[in-house]
């Protein structure tokens, strides 16, 4: 996340998301296909680039040679604190994975909350990354296994719910949604996902990218060595999503505008 294109984010909203990947240049040819992505260098070193769509930053891609890390993508959200924040997630029984540790211009840690979602949080200048805007390239999800007991979770590590200037949190029918500066920037689902046998309905946080053809980009994702299904129709879901497995195994799911 450095580049001279830099703002202060919105404390506890999502600020970036990254894939943790076995080759980074299979997958960058796998998300140019897919998503029509370009990409360019970062000042993290060889091993990692940003992705740019019609010239904005949307997505970082890491490698992690040699089969010891999943491909995955993980959600970053913005804090004020990051020792503060790692001491907040132990202190709740969540687990602590990596840092904080410094990077780049700010300092970052990745966790997993109480039902095992991986997440990271970020301290620092970020990106101009448009989440929950007009336009915004990404939508974040969590599916859990309860909803309310996860949103407690995050608002007391994330300050959600305690304004001036950061995120709100409101019940929406069958879900949770949570919103900075009036727009919504994430949405937490509970029920039943510890007999599902699908990792795609584990808990975890699903990276949504909005596209202009969900259509195209699942079968343009099946044709580079992916796999694609519908999501299943949830309140407030879009009616055109698509699951996507990459060509490593990780996860997202693409949406029409």
């Amino acid at each position: 996340m450095t580049t001279s294109d830099k703002i202060m984010p919105v404390i506890g909203a999502p600020c970036w998301v990254n894939l943790l990947t076995q080759d980074l240049r299979a997958a960058q040819a796998f998300y140019a296909d897919v998503m029509g992505w370009k990409f360019r260098d970062s000042t993290l070193g060889d091993d990692f680039s940003v992705a740019l769509a019609r010239g904005e930053p949307v997505a970082g891609i890491g490698c992690c040679p040699g089969g010891s890390h999943p491909a995955v993508w993980t959600p970053y959200f913005a804090v004020g604190d990051a020792d503060r924040t790692a001491g907040r997630i132990n202190e709740r029984g969540a687990t602590l994975a990596v840092g904080p540790l410094p990077l780049g211009d700010g300092r970052a840690g990745i966790a997993a909350d109480r039902d095992g979602a991986v997440f990271g949080f970020w301290e620092g200048p970020a990106l101009s990354w448009p989440v929950g805007r007009c336009g915004a390239p990404v939508r974040l999800d969590l599916r859990t296994r309860d909803a309310f007991d996860a949103a407690i979770f995050y608002a007391e590590i994330f300050d959600w719910a305690r304004p001036p200037g950061g995120c709100t949190v409101d019940y929406a029918q069958d879900h949770i949604v949570v919103q900075a500066s009036g727009r919504t920037v994430a949405t937490l689902r509970g029920g039943g996902v510890e007999d599902a046998p699908d990792p795609e309905v584990r808990p975890r946080w699903n990276v949504d990218f909005h596209v202009r053809d969900s259509g195209r980009a699942a079968a343009a994702a099946v044709a580079a060595g992916g796999e694609s299904s519908p999501v299943p129709s949830l309140t407030g879901t879009p009616e055109n999503a698509c699951v996507i497995r990459d060509s490593d195994g990780a996860l997202f799911t693409v949406s029409g505008v």
